[in-house]
């Protein structure tokens, strides 16, 4: 497994980042090593930002030095997302999980074995894992497309038409605070998060696939009268402080992962900033 560490940042001094610094600090790339596990272990709530390609073998989820746990979910829940055209085989506690692509899976604290494989090593799976700790413990739960809680919104006339769906929130899976979905751009839509927002009781992260070959993000982060952009590509992801607004545009339409952590499940609870009031 590699891991890493990503300190927190007070927004003032993040004003002083040049482009490099706020690669550094916010930006993961190259999420999915093949035949290994990728994690980042954020400051922001202690969020971990994950990616993970079985390929030959299974892969097993371990902890590493700075969780000081005797297994990975010993304090700890987890989600998965497959985006890999594959389907992945998820193993807990001997229970077998099968997830197609855009299928989610949570496992809540407690689950000590836990593997993940390809179903078929031609056509790998790719696990985008995002991971909280967890004061309880709660049961596994598998969610598909057609389990989630789906909202339409924003329009093309203003470049933004979305579907969003909500696949690990509690309105569909009891978590302790770990909230993912997948938001879909239609044609001709490149805005997403717009109008965009923040809010202090939670942090995200997001991840950007299905990004077109030779196409860009652009994501926008920052306080709302501070704002900064990084370019980012496919497959991947960027960590945004409860202080920063998240919204981007594409040179495409595009997909997008969120994850958030915090002390509020209330997925409606945001500090909305109008685009005028951008800076």
């Amino acid at each position: 497994m590699k891991w890493e560490l990503r300190y927190a940042a007070h927004p003032g001094d993040a004003k002083s980042y040049d482009t490099e610094r706020l690669r550094h600090d916010f930006l993961i790339e190259d999420l999915f090593p093949q035949d290994d596990i990728k994690m980042v272990y954020s400051m922001y709530d202690r969020l971990i930002v994950g990616g993970a390609m079985p390929v030959k073998s299974a892969l097993k989820l371990e902890p590493f030095e700075e969780l000081k746990a005797e297994y990975f979910l010993q304090r700890r829940e987890i989600g998965f997302i497959n985006v890999g055209l594959g389907a992945a085989v998820i193993k807990a506690d001997g229970k077998e999980y099968k997830l197609a692509y855009k299928e989610a899976l949570y496992l809540g604290s407690g689950n000590k074995e836990v593997t993940l494989a390809s179903e078929d090593a031609s056509k790998p799976a790719k696990l985008y894992i995002n991971s909280a700790p967890a004061h309880k413990q709660l049961p596994n739960k598998k969610v598909t497309l057609a389990d989630a809680e789906v909202a339409v919104m924003g329009s093309l006339e203003t470049s933004n038409h979305r579907q969003i769906n909500k696949l690990l929130v509690n309105s569909v899976v009891e978590t302790c605070q770990l909230q993912m979905g997948m938001t879909e751009l239609k044609t001709g839509s490149v805005w997403n998060t717009m109008p965009a927002h923040t809010h202090n009781r939670r942090m995200e992260a997001y991840f950007y696939f299905e990004v077109p070959k030779d196409q860009v993000i652009c994501h926008f982060m920052g306080q709302p009268d501070e704002t900064r952009h990084i370019w980012m590509k496919n497959e991947q992801a960027v960590i945004s402080p409860s202080w920063s607004i998240h919204s981007a545009a594409g040179t495409s339409n595009y997909i997008f992962i969120w994850g958030m952590a915090g002390e509020n499940l209330d997925y409606g609870d945001m500090d909305i900033r109008r685009p005028d009031e951008l800076k």
